[in-house]
């Protein structure tokens, strides 16, 4: 792996991101709001608090099964501010494009970019548009930055979880990542993989409101579930111990990912967040995702322990524990 270069796997979200932002980023930007690294950063402002969030998208392709490159951007920058425990509010909304974009194709990822901010409830402000000469973009890269009002008394982050909580995800892994793969090898399959992206605002206004100790909130896009439990237990000082006959995925992708050597925990989802709770209140949480839209197939799928500090275990069907590590490379590039 070069080390003097940038890589394709330093996008991954896995470990080369992480030791490119430890070694090149930290030092230069440090402060302790960034230092927190957490999905956005909470900031005061004469005493009212706001979590403010940037991601650019860069997925290819940029339409595909489920959703669209607009859809993402405005899901992603909606989902990065209510993971910071905070009500989205207002996005803004940068494009390149490179010459010779279909103006068809703009119209609909723009038409799509407004049915998902009315969705979300929020509303994108302020933006700007680049043109580039072919060759020097893929059709199209979309930058959204967001600002939403921190929720009085709600306060989440990554080295918040503690031994005796549980894990919640609020459905099946793997969907969004998956979609993407068929789209781009044109794999047809009897039922359609699509991608799960969403806006999961309104599902965690409803977790904070009937859990507001909740410890930790994570989507887990770019290197999946065990990468993001594997941050989070690195943030807090603590293990994390999955079951593997709890987690929910589904057959089709489960096959799929069986026949391409692909472990489903690594694979990016778009619409999923991951929710740590105190151990008493797993099951009200549980049952109160379950009544929103975006958490039909909510389920516990894992604890906080003790030991070992800062890594991620399966329990497995067969009665072992094997370790879940941080991806490395990256199984899909590109992916959001």
């Amino acid at each position: 792996m070069s080390k003097d270069r940038i890589v394709l796997a330093h996008g991954s979200g896995g470990k080369l991101s992480h030791e490119l932002v430890q070694k090149m980023f930290l030092p230069v930007f440090d402060n302790p709001v960034l230092n927190q690294l957490n999905d956005g950063a909470l900031v005061d402002i004469g005493g009212t608090q706001l979590v403010f969030s940037t991601d650019s998208f860069v997925v290819n392709p940029v339409v595909f099964a489920g959703g669209d490159i607009g859809k993402l951007a405005v899901c992603g920058t909606v989902n990065d501010i209510a993971m910071g425990g905070a009500k989205p509010l207002f996005l803004s909304a940068g494009f390149i494009m490179e010459e010779g974009l279909p103006m068809e194709l703009l119209e609909r990822i723009i038409k799509s970019m407004e049915e998902a901010a009315k969705e979300a409830g929020v509303r994108i402000v302020t933006g700007d548009t680049k043109v580039v000469e072919k060759g020097s973009v893929d059709q199209i890269f979309i930058n959204t930055s967001g600002i939403g009002l921190a929720i009085p008394g709600i306060r989440v982050g990554g080295s918040q979880a503690r031994p005796g909580d549980k894990v919640i995800i609020n459905g099946t892994m793997g969907d969004h990542g998956l979609a993407l793969m068929a789209n781009r090898q044109g794999l047809e399959f009897q039922n359609k993989i699509a991608s799960d992206c969403a806006p999961l605002n309104h599902l965690v206004a409803k977790t904070l409101e009937i859990c507001p100790e909740t410890r930790v909130l994570r989507d887990p896009t770019r290197g999946g579930v065990a990468t993001t439990l594997n941050e989070i237990a690195q943030q807090s000082g603590v293990g994390i111990l999955l079951e593997e006959e709890a987690l929910p995925v589904r057959e089709q992708v489960r096959g799929v990912c069986e026949i391409l050597g692909l472990d489903p925990l690594y694979v990016a989802n778009e619409g999923k967040v991951l929710a740590i709770v105190p151990g008493d209140r797993a099951d009200e949480v549980l049952a109160a995702m379950r009544q929103e839209k975006y958490g039909a197939e909510a389920a516990v799928i894992g604890e906080v322990v003790e030991e070992p500090k800062g890594k991620v275990f399966l329990q497995t069907l067969i009665g072992g524990r094997r370790i879940v590590d941080m991806l490395v490379g990256d199984q899909l590039p590109r992916i959001c």
